[in-house]
């Protein structure tokens, strides 16, 4: 966790030393070869992930990373890690760049190295579906396990170093989002009937997040969600994944905008301002300044800081829902309503609502290979689903029981504002976003940065404008979709379906097939059923909703 950039550099200046030294290593294992070299996967070529040299997005481990690591903080703005080290001015000469060329591969050498660079101890073969034995080397080349640095250029730490306590709050950090807000409102749509659904989402959800680990298991080199997709359907599955996963997080964008807007215009409802007879009320005028105070943690080069803030989410959200049980139990707010045992016209949306809930598979890949024993990996889901269901379950309950029918998307806008319980849960929930607005975000500018011609790679003038127009892109579409239930409704019916219950039951079936028992295959077509008419209903009830409130 010690070493600095430059004991990196040393390490890629030695390489020719570190050269013998593999060779050598090499031909004392070269006997352990023969043990699966006669193992055959008949699978088309293009389905391999070796098979191709570099396959956009290159970015996404590194990206996603920050959310199933702990790091410590490093702070450094868009510049080199040299300039950034050396502590020179904040815009750098490669502001916003990914990898340093003497330290790091480009963004164009694959993260799934060829089969004639896969062959590290014990780990022989390219063919079959084997699980992996030892956890995969860094992404710097020729560099002895026992001597590669414990973190990237970024100051994130390189996978299999998590424990089981870091990867279960990792677990719940991703899992417990502000879908936590909307669980009272999902039970008001749906009715207390409505409720099993979420327990139906957690119990499918866990198993598919076992899927995951199965087919990151299955061949060497897997790594993420879209080395999954290149496994099953080559090139093709790769991007589609991609571009599915990356909207879920542009979305979820939008979803901390509107929440901003919501929240800051509930505790200054007569703020406004008027430039030029063009005025802007509460709700404009917050999502403005919230997006303002956001985009220079946009262009932070190392979002370590942030990710070891974020961590944070997990403390922010029991924060919240006690503040919730504070009012309800001991400042004795709402309890007037029974509620509705079961809400058939609106049922569809409390799916959507649901399904949000368990938005998380996009990182699961990464938490796995992350961990230090993966064995503990069944354990560690288990323990996340099961602490993050309980506390879905106990908010929406509670909340329902104290506003009925009156919930409104956001609990927080439910409660007294002229109490200190409230005034805790809005700030914590006003503040929360602004540590993960970046994180969320930067996926897809790093996606997007990946796609510039290379003359252009080294400018740090690109990158923010990537930056910045996203920002300001999820601004405009919260401003005219300003619905939070319903455009959660409609990411957890249509994104989320795909990402947490369908795809990994496809990809599933699709790489390991033949090797499949009937039970596995009976278990994964009932949850491709579930969550493709899950992804209709819901996705239709909720765009024609936001439709209509916007005629």
């Amino acid at each position: 966790m010690k070493n600095s950039i430059s004991e990196q550099s040393f390490y890629i200046e030695s390489e020719e030393e570190d050269d013998e030294h593999l060779e050598k290593h090499e031909n004392e294992e070269e006997g352990n070869e023969s043990d699966f070299s006669n193992e055959d996967n008949n699978d088309d070529e293009t389905n391999r992930p070796n098979s191709l040299t570099s396959a956009w997005p290159q970015s996404y481990r590194q990206s996603m990373d920050l959310y199933s690591n702990v790091p410590s903080p490093s702070l450094h703005f868009l510049g080199t890690p040299s300039l950034s080290r050396l502590g020179s001015s904040f815009f750098g000469s490669s502001l916003i760049r990914r990898h340093t060329p003497e330290v790091l591969p480009s963004l164009h050498k694959p993260l799934i190295l060829p089969a004639e660079e896969e062959k590290a101890p014990h780990r022989r073969s390219s063919h079959g579906l084997i699980p992996p034995l030892h956890p995969r080397k860094s992404s710097i080349k020729k560099i002895p396990d026992i001597e590669r640095p414990s973190k990237d250029a970024h100051g994130v730490p390189i996978s299999n170093q998590s424990t089981y306590g870091q990867a279960v709050v990792n677990g719940m950090n991703v899992l417990c989002g502000v879908g936590l807000l909307s669980t009272p409102y999902a039970v008001k749509e749906g009715g207390w009937a409505g409720l099993s659904i979420l327990f139906i989402f957690g119990i499918l959800s866990f198993y598919t997040g076992m899927l995951l680990r199965y087919c990151l298991d299955s061949q060497p080199g897997l790594e993420t969600y879209p080395d999954i997709g290149q496994a099953a359907f080559g090139t093709i599955g790769r991007i589609v994944i991609s571009i599915i996963l990356y909207v879920e997080l542009y979305a979820s964008c939008v979803e901390y905008i509107i929440l901003e807007g919501d929240n800051l215009s509930a505790i200054f409802p007569n703020a406004h301002v008027s430039l030029g007879g063009f005025e802007l009320d509460a709700r404009h005028l917050f999502v403005v300044i919230a997006a303002l105070a956001i985009l220079p943690t946009v262009w932070l080069r190392d979002l370590s800081v942030l990710s070891y803030i974020s961590v944070g989410g997990v403390i922010a959200s029991i924060l919240v829902v006690l503040c919730l049980y504070w009012a309800g139990l001991v400042d004795h707010v709402g309890f007037e309503s029974k509620g509705t045992v079961l809400n058939l016209p609106t049922l569809p949306v409390a799916i959507g609502l649901y399904g949000f809930c368990y938005s998380g598979h996009a990182v699961f890949p990464n938490i796995y290979t992350s961990l230090a024993d993966r064995s503990q990996f069944p354990a560690v889901l288990l323990t996340s689903f099961g602490l993050v269901t309980l506390l879905y379950g106990g908010t929406a309950v509670l909340g329902y029981l104290m506003f009925g029918d009156s919930a409104e998307s956001q609990f927080t806008l439910n409660l007294p504002k002229g109490l200190m319980a409230s005034k805790v849960a809005v700030w914590t929930t006003v503040v929360n976003p602004f540590t993960k607005f970046a994180l969320t975000l930067s996926p897809v500018a790093m996606s997007l940065e990946e796609l510039l011609p290379s003359k252009h790679t080294k400018s740090h003038v690109y990158p923010i404008l990537i930056r910045t127009a996203l920002t300001i892109s999820t601004v405009v579409v919260g401003l005219a979709v300003p619905f939070f239930g319903l455009v959660m409704a409609l990411i957890g019916s249509l994104l989320t379906m795909l990402v947490t219950l369908i795809l990994p039951c496809v990809c599933f079936l699709r790489i390991l097939k033949g090797k499949t028992s009937r039970l596995q295959v009976t278990i994964c077509v009932f949850i491709i059923t579930v969550g493709t008419a899950s992804a209709l209903i819901g996705s239709y009830s909720a765009l024609s909703k936001i439709i209509q409130s916007m005629i």
